[in-house]
């Protein structure tokens, strides 16, 4: 599990994936080229059975796993909008586009795209009028965390919807230019590209408990923070601002992240069929898997041995026994095979070594036993 600043449910994401593909679809036929729409069109490439066929049959081979109640283990935790740099329990981080080379028309598509109703904004007030004020946005908090302040985006808040405070007849005559404002997202134009805001705690989603209107500087999102730092510091890196997190250094986060995507590190949501068991046997695990594969491998070389012992060629051979104890330390016939061809050469002490080390770990073989016996009466005549 990475610690990332924010992660999406699976089984969420799996759910809608006919949905995803069509608009996919038409993504790719309207913004992409000719190119890529001569792929997904069946009249040009009649010889395949197009992408739209490959997730079909995926999804029908998989239908009882993608659509499984199951998979709904836990509750997702109530999002946390508000987030301590120094108790931050994962690593919080800018937007990863920050790092990469978007185009600035692309980020501002994106972000039309993805605001919703309920969201909440980060901006400063720019302009008073009499019917409300202008924020020029800065960024995006909660869960979907984007740093604007480059693209230009503005936001009204109209007079409706600024709470009265208090001993003020006007609500504008509280706020001044140059405000940090935090408010909810009311609605979004996406063709006029306008956006508006408001104040009111009911334009936040259900059991958001945030605070709307004046924010100081330190309480600006933690993100949005690090953006800054990073622009303008070019040393910045990925890397460098991610380990330098508190959050990345959280021995608990993976389990932190499980739990607040509801996801259960016991039962986990998987689409391989070997992985829906819930209970899962001792030989299942990594170590007895490895310990059967190094046994196997181990094997294959004490056979090679014992063939090159038989045509006589007495290093090779111990060159494959060793080979074969260095993959599987107390391989039983490793161990023996060895033993035999230390008491061949005469090397009584370090058969003995051999012979008895199988025992230990396999006290009822046989050839161990009878090789032992032969090499202790040899011993006894020296």
């Amino acid at each position: 599990m990475l610690p990332c600043c924010s992660i999406f449910p699976l089984h969420m994401t799996l759910c809608v994936l006919p949905k995803l593909f069509n608009w996919f679809v038409k993504e790719l036929h309207s913004t992409t080229g000719k190119i890529f729409s001569g792929l997904l069109d069946p009249k040009l490439n009649r010889e395949r059975n197009g992408t739209s066929g490959l997730v079909e049959q995926f999804i029908a081979r998989k239908a009882d796993l993608l659509f499984c109640s199951s998979w709904k283990i836990t509750s997702r935790q109530r999002p946390e909008y508000e987030e301590e740099e120094a108790t931050e329990p994962y690593a919080i981080m800018p937007p990863l586009e920050l790092f990469m080379e978007v185009p600035y028309d692309e980020r501002r598509a994106m972000l039309y795209r993805d605001l919703e109703r309920g969201d909440v904004v980060v901006g400063r007030i720019n302009n008073i009028r009499e019917y409300g004020f202008f924020l020029t946005l800065l960024c995006t908090a909660g869960g979907l965390k984007r740093d604007v302040e480059d693209l230009d985006l503005s936001a009204l808040c109209h007079i409706r919807e600024i709470p009265t405070s208090g001993s003020h007849d006007d609500p504008l005559s509280y706020y001044q230019i140059g405000d940090f404002i935090r408010a909810g997202v009311k609605d979004i134009d996406r063709y006029q590209e306008k956006i508006t805001v408001s104040l009111h705690q009911s334009s936040l989603v259900p059991d958001l408990d945030l605070k709307l209107g004046v924010i100081t500087k330190e309480e600006l999102p933690v993100h949005y923070s690090r953006s800054l730092r990073a622009a303008n510091d070019t040393t910045e890196t990925y890397e460098r601002i991610l380990s330098s997190c508190h959050g990345y250094h959280n021995p608990c986060v993976v389990d932190f992240l499980l739990e607040r995507v509801g996801v259960s590190d016991t039962q986990p949501p998987s689409l391989m069929r070997g992985l829906q068991s819930k209970l899962f046997q001792e030989e299942d695990f990594a170590t007895s898997i490895r310990k059967k594969q190094s046994a196997s491998w181990a094997l294959k070389c004490v056979r090679l041995g014992v063939d090159h012992f038989k045509n006589g060629h007495h290093v090779e051979a111990m060159n494959e026994y060793n080979k074969a104890l260095e993959i599987d330390t107390n391989n039983v016939e490793a161990l023996v095979a060895r033993g035999a061809l230390y008491a061949n050469k005469g090397s009584i002490v370090k058969a003995i070594s051999d012979f008895e080390l199988a025992l230990e770990n396999c006290p009822d073989h046989r050839n161990a036993k009878k090789y032992l016996s032969q090499t202790l009466v040899e011993r006894g005549r020296q």
